[in-house]
């Protein structure tokens, strides 16, 4: 590795550090719960290299413990990790002149914060060695920080009783994530339109009730940010006369 792009991979490393005390709480519960649904430690770091999406592997665990239909689990870890392909359209520009054999790596740990940090930094005018140095640092800085809370997650969650429930925790890392991700009105609608659906149908077999939730919170969101663009828009056309 040149002088430069170990200086743009510790920059990558960096920026991320800041972000990592809110990695540990989730990587901390993945553990904990994989204990309590008594997985094998290496089941556990196996499914965390699988997924490598926190969110998706917290909700793959709600629903094992609510004993649902693995299509159902695996539609959800889908619709839970949907915004990848966002996230890949965002950087298909920027990075498409990358080589292959550094796309894949790059694909894999793609994650939320490596993303919004890429995001904000990258330019059409920076070279792909800047680019890709700065990408691999952020990404391997989440990565270990994920990685290994989970594994302090099991160590942890070994020492735990087990009248010590941890199915709390779930429900309560999701709430968190949802509080932070409501940034608008649109966002606050399709919140609170899935968790009334969800609730409404919390008696459907399979847990079916919460694939209607995903299917219709989507479609409400979709409407509603429409909806509430072209007002947006025709007001600002009515200031400008």
């Amino acid at each position: 590795m040149s002088s430069s792009g170990k200086r743009d991979f510790l920059e990558g490393v960096r920026d991320l550090l800041p972000m990592v005390p809110g990695v540990l709480p989730f990587g901390l519960i993945a553990g904990a719960n994989g204990t309590s649904l008594g997985f094998s430690p290496e089941m556990t770091i196996g499914m965390t290299l699988l997924f490598f999406a926190g969110s998706a592997q917290l909700a793959a665990y709600q629903l094992i413990q609510e004993q649902a239909l693995p299509a159902v689990i695996i539609f959800t870890a889908l619709m839970v990790n949907i915004r990848f392909l966002i996230y890949s359209a965002t950087f298909a520009p920027l990075l498409h002149s990358l080589k292959t054999r550094h796309k894949w790596p790059l694909v894999y740990l793609i994650s939320d914060q490596a993303y919004g940090l890429c995001a904000t930094r990258f330019t059409p005018e920076q070279s792909d060695r800047e680019k890709l140095y700065y990408f691999a640092g952020t990404a391997v800085a989440l990565a270990v920080s994920w990685v290994g809370s989970v594994i302090l997650g099991l160590l942890v969650g070994e020492q735990i009783p087990a009248e010590w429930s941890l199915e709390f925790a779930i429900p309560l890392a999701f709430i968190a994530m949802l509080v932070s991700s409501i940034r608008n009105r649109a966002s606050l609608i399709t919140a609170v339109f899935s968790a009334l659906v969800a609730t409404s149908l919390i008696q459907l077999p399979y847990n079916l009730g919460f694939i209607a939730a995903i299917i219709g919170g989507t479609t409400i969101g979709l409407i509603a940010s429409s909806f509430i663009t072209k007002i947006s828009l025709k007001a600002q056309r009515e200031n400008n006369g």
